[in-house]
């Protein structure tokens, strides 16, 4: 294994020194309990957007702090879920008055701590909400997780819903927001090799020369099917179809109810991406694995564009580049979210974080 690190222990704490050095302008970092907060928060009066996850997917959530996106991120350590006390404390840094919202991908223990979290905050008195993500059509049920994977709509999400707030949604329309954002988008994606952690120094599975793992998830967790390497153009019809035919999918979640203080069950039902009584606009989200060329991508997304126009899907916006990681893998996921007009005008709203930045 060859990998840019001083001492596997310390990848974590050197990582988010580099990034407050990187980003003065931008954001803060506290250390125990590691919280990477905008720079300046509290923003009074605004709800604040707070998600998390384990470290190894950036520059997922970190580099999305900042004006127009979220307003704190909590890093684990690789691959494994932020602590509660670190939610809560994000939670204590942000809150600005008007409440929190966090984005939680369907992973058991960010689900887990966040859900402790939300209570621990609300016993502070700050008003919270939690909305889960869950678009990955790979798999029903997975090694980390009851129910779908959360993972590409989440920036997604991260983004329109930092607008929103930014704009003076309440906390109970950008959660509404993020509902509607997580049930309009679907996600596939595929690896070519396995990516290696820090502190184990080898590849997490064995994944033979000749061979692709297709709907894998984020850690390295199986996926659909295991089968010989396949062209660009075959692999992308594989994941953009698997999206497109996706049948309707209901489930029951748990959210936080920020005016009774208590959890309720919501049952929530994603509609087909495509109804046939409406044209279908779509923010296309082509993301690189983390060890996958911008290049490839491009190829990638020059044959979804083609497929979607196939089937009469209109691309609107889209999204290229190495945005939700796992470490140094390579492979690729496509993420397609059915757009109405608010998403489309809070996508393009001014965005400065230090990974995604238009408008300013």
């Amino acid at each position: 294994m060859k990998k840019l690190i001083n001492n596997p222990n310390d990848v974590i704490k050197e990582s988010l020194e580099g990034m407050a050095v990187a980003h003065p302008d931008l954001i803060k970092v506290q250390f125990d309990p590691n919280v990477i907060y905008r720079i300046d928060a509290p923003v009074q009066n605004k709800v604040a957007i707070i998600s998390g996850g384990g470290s190894g997917h950036e520059p997922m959530h970190g580099g999305f702090v900042g004006y127009g996106m979220l307003d704190a991120a909590c890093p684990g350590e690789v691959f494994t879920s932020p602590t509660p006390d670190q939610m809560l404390e994000a939670a204590r840094i942000v809150n600005g008055g008007a409440g929190v919202l966090n984005i939680v991908k369907n992973y058991s223990g960010d689900v887990m701590n966040f859900e402790m979290a939300a209570e621990l905050a609300n016993s502070e008195n700050i008003k919270v909400a939690n909305i889960l993500i869950d678009d990955d059509v790979a798999v029903k049920d997975s090694l980390y997780t009851q129910g779908r994977r959360g993972v590409g709509t989440t920036v997604l999400a991260e983004k329109i819903c930092g607008a929103a707030a930014q704009q003076g949604y309440n906390l109970q329309q950008v959660a509404e927001l993020c509902r509607r954002v997580n049930i309009n988008g679907r996600s596939m994606g595929m690896a070519l090799t396995s990516c290696t952690l820090p502190a184990k120094g080898s590849p997490t599975f064995d994944l033979g020369e000749d061979e692709i793992e297709v709907g894998i998830g984020i850690h390295g967790e199986p996926g659909r099917q295991r089968m010989s390497l396949k062209s660009a153009d075959e692999i992308t019809e594989m994941l953009a179809i698997s999206i497109i035919e996706d049948e309707a999918y209901t489930r029951t979640l748990r959210e936080w109810d920020a005016d009774k203080g208590e959890w309720v069950e919501v049952e929530i039902t994603n509609p087909p991406l495509q109804s046939g009584d409406r044209e279908t606009r779509v923010l296309a989200f082509v993301n690189g694995m983390g060890g996958t060329p911008l290049s490839e991508l491009y190829i990638v997304y020059r044959k979804l564009a083609e497929i979607c126009e196939k089937n009469g899907i209109v691309i609107v916006r889209n999204l290229i580049g190495s945005y939700i990681t796992s470490l140094d893998m390579q492979g690729c996921s496509i993420t397609l979210l059915n757009l109405d007009d608010e998403m489309i005008k809070l996508w393009d709203a001014p965005v400065k974080t230090p990974a995604l930045r238009w408008g300013i």
